[in-house]
């Protein structure tokens, strides 16, 4: 099937929009690569000190023929996701070992859990690990005694931060290794309808810590489909992972095998042997053009708006809003997974999974399939399944039918013809809304605003009785520069609340609020940021805003803004406590939302 004309169109226009930065970033990384294998630069003393705790790995690693692996690992008991993890450098040592090379950690990064920070001060830090992830794992790798890497992460920041890594260190190898999810709990629509009870006062807080427990309660991923999801299904897309590994839950023989083999494969691709396969070579403009198609027909976090182009500038190519917008709007929508539905992403993956979907793709001609990745030439390689038998991971051909046309459609049958992800301009700046799980009435709304500073003020006025009539709710103070752009999510039961006694609302913010914004229409990541003085710092209470998410806008009406001075809010609590204090310098040198919130890249 030749390639959809807007697939080609916008990868056209990213290679053109990259073109200097990518020439730079693939001469540096060919430069690196000229000089061979890493370990063959460091003096014998180097060398001594980072192998004298490798035991009977010594010889191998000393005599410099065998390839070395560089584990980078996210791990820690804090995230479900992660936990696996603990065990997983002694298989790939193991594995390693048995395939004639081996592994050393080379070192950890930290790991957030999104989840616990909801609503809380440490949620200030959390974009930011991203960036704190790519120099950890920069440092871990600096050591360069490594001919491949191996990196273990799931969740929200943690995959962004690690592929920036990869792709500044793309000279070398490098293949991702998930954990899973954990298995399906208390359905994610029952523990929202308990959320909002609880908003209402209608059950108390045991009702809600047993539901919370219900739907969080063993390791793995979180089984909605949210940023740590999104992330995994990426990974096949952009062809980091090995094929079918994302959605095989912790603690299986499969997800034991699919590690081993990600190990025998990670010393396959090196440079000292004939199939060498640098990141470099993987991360190209197409990739990121599959990653995009990807988002869109699952219906993925819209945080991924903010890491993708921080993820692909590490490697030299240049995303922007129009390239989410258009693709979203040449992608259906092939996925009904919580909040976008009512499945969890294990049932996702008993329909057919990323397999069907990425055959599915394919053949309409949506995906680029002459890419390069960790598992071979050619995206079709992600088509297949793998399969346990008595020698370990083996591929067949995956579904080409879904067995559950509620959750998994056809590129024929879509649930929606586009992915439903709109990039908004107008004279409030440039944001985004997901349209995917918002009623079609709702995609134009237009009402006075009502301006707040915090979620907590917001929350307050609810409690008060204040939210009678149609409004815009405006949360302004809530970008990189002003506090580290937290994810809103604790808003998203008092704005359902709201919608479910009739009124319009719709959310207006420089914050974060995610695809667990749900049926709320939300225009989300609007830059320039009130802290940047942008527009959105201009508007007051009762001023006519209309969000449209068919035409795209977001507009103040009957305002001359150039009239206002901007508002200011006292920020000087927010760099204090909790560790804000370490983070002063990247509230200050953080880029724009639109730009992907960087600041290492």
């Amino acid at each position: 099937m030749p390639l959809h004309p807007t697939i080609a169109a916008v990868t056209d226009r990213i290679r053109a929009r990259s073109e200097g930065p990518r020439r730079r970033y693939l001469d540096n990384m060919a430069r690196a690569a000229a000089e061979g294998p890493r370990r063959a630069h460091l003096t014998c003393g180097n060398q001594a000190h980072a192998y004298a705790a490798m035991g009977n790995d010594k010889g191998a690693l000393a005599d410099s023929k065998a390839p070395n692996i560089g584990i980078i690992t996210a791990y820690n008991d804090m995230l479900s996701a992660h936990q696996p993890f603990e065990t997983y450098p002694d298989q790939i040592r193991a594995a390693a070992r048995a395939a004639g090379g081996t592994a050393q950690v080379a070192g950890g990064v930290p790991a957030m859990c999104d989840g616990v920070t909801q609503g809380q001060t440490g949620m200030e830090l959390s974009l930011f690990s991203r960036d704190v992830i790519a120099l950890a794992a920069g440092v871990g790798l600096s050591h360069n005694v490594f001919d491949s890497a191996i990196y273990l992460g799931v969740c929200d920041k943690i995959v962004p931060g690690l592929v920036i890594a990869a792709a500044t260190f793309g000279y070398i190898p490098g293949i991702f290794v998930p954990a899973g999810p954990m298995t399906s709990g208390l359905p994610n629509d029952e523990k929202a309808k308990v959320r909002q009870q609880f908003a209402t006062g209608e059950i108390g807080r045991d009702a809600l810590m047993a539901a919370e427990m219900a739907s969080y309660h063993g390791p793995g991923t979180c089984t909605f489909y949210g940023t740590a999801n999104t992330n995994q299904m990426l990974m096949e897309f952009m062809g980091l992972h090995m094929p079918g590994t994302s959605f095989v839950n912790p603690g299986t023989a499969l997800r034991d095998a699919l590690t081993v083999a990600a190990t025998e494969r990670a010393l396959a691709i090196t440079g000292l042997g004939n199939d060498y396969t640098p990141v470099s070579d993987v991360l190209d403009e197409k990739a990121f053009v599959n990653g995009l198609v990807g988002l869109m027909a699952t219906g993925g976090s819209t945080n991924l708006v903010l890491h993708l182009p921080a993820m692909a500038r590490a490697a030299g190519v240049i995303l922007d809003l129009e390239d989410f917008s258009d693709i979203s709007a040449a992608t259906p929508l092939l996925a009904k997974v919580y909040p976008n539905g009512l499945a969890d992403v294990n049932h996702f993956h008993a329909a057919g999974g990323l397999a069907y979907m990425i055959h599915q793709l394919l053949d309409a001609g949506l995906l680029h399939d002459d890419t390069t990745t960790v598992a071979g030439k050619g995206l079709e390689l992600y088509t297949r399944e793998p399969k346990l038998d008595a020698k370990g991971v083996s591929y067949a051909a995956g579904p080409t039918t879904s067995t559950n046309d509620r959750i998994l459609r056809s590129v024929a049958d879509p649930f929606l013809a586009s992915g439903g992800l709109i990039q908004l301009a107008g004279n409030l700046g440039r944001g985004v809304i997901k349209t995917s799980a918002v009623a079609q009435e709702r995609h134009i709304i237009e009402a006075p605003a009502r301006i707040f500073h915090t979620q907590e003020s917001v929350k307050d006025a609810f409690k008060a009785g204040e939210f009678t009539t149609d409004t815009v709710i405006v949360v302004r103070f809530q970008g990189p520069k002003s506090n580290g752009m937290p994810e809103l999510h604790s808003l998203t039961p008092t704005l359902a609340v709201l919608q479910d006694r009739g009124l319009k609302v719709a959310l207006v913010t420089d914050g974060r609020m995610s695809g667990a914004s749900g049926k709320v229409p939300s225009a989300i990541h609007v830059s320039p940021e009130a802290a940047d003085g942008g527009p959105i710092s201009l508007i007051r209470d009762g001023d006519m805003i209309r969000l449209d998410a068919t035409k795209g806008t977001i507009d103040v009406l009957d305002v001359d803004l150039s009239t206002r001075t901007p508002a200011e809010a006292d920020l000087t609590g927010n760099g204090t406590g909790v560790g804000r204090e370490l983070f002063e310098i990247f509230r200050r040198s953080v880029g724009h939302a639109a730009d992907g919130a960087g600041v290492v890249v």
